[in-house]
């Protein structure tokens, strides 16, 4: 009796993101000058399994933003001592190399289209929004990996 072989391709993956992000956890810069609100928020991003680097004020988060260190979504308050989440999203958006990040900006205040205009990619108003923190940025991370 004759045995037949057949051989199947599988589609190669195209989107080179979600491949690194299957060799490497998630990164996320976290800019909040509240210890408190950092804390509850660092706590629940870690519990995702995503790794968190905070910055307690908008001058350091600059740095950062502006460095060449790997963030896969920056997540930050607007109302920041030194520079505001829109300014440093704003600035975040002048670099090619932040263009493609995802920003999501939480505040107290309502100031969700200037936070679009700014260049966020979402926007989130505590304390009531803050259960949909997790799915938004699992979101905006698939988003991104299929880009």
């Amino acid at each position: 009796r004759k045995r037949s072989v057949a051989r199947v391709r599988a589609p190669r993956r195209t989107a080179p993101q979600r491949a690194d992000r299957e060799t490497r956890p998630v990164r996320i810069l976290f800019v909040e000058d509240n210890k408190l609100v950092a804390d509850a928020i660092r706590d629940t991003l870690e519990f995702e399994g995503w790794r968190v680097e905070s910055c307690p004020d908008g001058g350091a988060a600059l740095r950062k933003v502006e460095g060449d260190d790997h963030f896969d979504l920056i997540l930050l308050d607007e109302n920041l001592p030194g520079l505001s989440g829109l300014e440093l999203t704003h600035r975040a958006r002048g670099l090619q190399h932040r263009q493609g990040t995802p920003i999501i900006i939480i505040s107290a205040t309502n100031c969700q289209t200037a936070a679009r205009d700014a260049g966020a990619n979402a926007f989130l108003k505590k304390p009531q929004d803050i259960l949909a923190l997790v799915p938004t940025i699992s979101q905006l991370l698939d988003l991104k990996a299929t880009v």
